[in-house]
């Protein structure tokens, strides 16, 4: 990790802008057909909190759900195994306030010892509030960056993170719509949470690049592109390999409650990771970057006293 590599990244800059252009329609495609399998934070609904007095079948808590009047409840551990968390879509003419003693009801058919530990209802309106502000909260964040990066760089940098942001956020909303996984507020906040990881992974090599073109002046865009690439490797490697370690740990063992929270994560560690070279990279030459670019830069540095 410690030598410099010369693997010639813009060698296959057109393939890979070709692929991405392929999983962005492909998400679009899905999002427009599919949508997403919006959790009950954004359609509202009841969600109903037991405990049994072992470790809860699932399974067979389920089967008796289907079996009843709610049968598109959603039902997972929270916490401990005794711990289940009923959620219940909203029906049109239902009291909400006895739809906990109903699922309690049907619960204790198959298990007396069940215990109610809370209830806690969405209205429609409030989900689809934060459903209108998510959606603006993250026009607004790509907003920002792009006036952040202009101020920062130029304004072909800007684009070029812009659009490897746009790139990420929507191939990881396409893998929810395509595996039908739930999206919820935690997988919402790990979107963000990409849009910062993905940024800063992109800003680390653009600082690269513009050192290296106001160095390098014999050098073409693309070999002082694919230089800035390699000379940066190690530390996006060894950054994305121990956060994609911590977050496959929470997958794997940190239940229900986070689990889209750290698959969003991890798919779009991996996507932001390849559009730093593959897609912000790749539009600098796009945009025929060169060191004239920087001109304006160098003489302004001049000038100051």
């Amino acid at each position: 990790m410690n030598k410099t590599t010369t693997f010639n990244f813009m060698g296959a800059r057109h393939i890979m802008g070709a692929m991405s252009v392929l999983l962005i329609i492909g998400s679009i495609i899905s999002l427009s057909i599919n949508f997403l399998e919006l959790g009950l934070d954004f359609t509202g609904g009841t969600q109903i909190e037991v405990e049994y007095p072992q470790a809860a079948q699932l399974e067979a808590i389920r089967d008796e759900l289907k079996g009843s009047a709610y049968p598109d409840a959603t039902v997972q551990h929270f916490g401990r195994p005794e711990e289940v968390l009923v959620r219940v879509p909203p029906v049109d003419g239902e009291d909400k306030d006895q739809v906990g003693a109903q699922i309690l009801q049907i619960l204790q058919g198959h298990s007396e010892s069940v215990r109610l530990k809370r209830v806690e209802f969405v209205g429609p309106q409030v989900g689809e509030e934060l459903r209108d502000k998510s959606g603006t909260a993250l026009i607004l964040a790509l907003g920002l960056m792009l006036i952040y990066i202009t101020l920062r760089f130029r304004f072909k940098f800007a684009v070029g993170a812009v659009m490897a942001l746009f790139h990420d956020v929507i191939i990881t909303m396409g893998f929810f719509s395509v595996t039908r996984l739930t999206f919820d507020l935690t997988a919402l906040a790990a979107i963000l949470a990409v849009i910062g990881y993905s940024l800063n992974d992109t800003i680390v090599v653009f600082d690269r690049v513009r050192e290296n073109f106001r160095r390098d002046r014999g050098a073409t865009p693309a070999e002082i592109i694919n230089n800035s690439l390699n000379q940066t490797l190690s530390r996006t490697l060894v950054t994305s390999l121990t956060t994609l370690l911590v977050l496959i740990a929470l997958a794997l063992l940190g239940g229900e409650m986070i689990f889209a929270f750290a698959i969003a994560l991890i798919v779009g560690i991996v996507v932001g990771t390849y559009s730093s070279i593959y897609v912000a990279s790749n539009l600098l030459l796009v945009q025929k970057i060169s060191r004239e670019d920087f001109m304006e830069q160098e003489k302004a540095a001049d000038d100051m006293p």
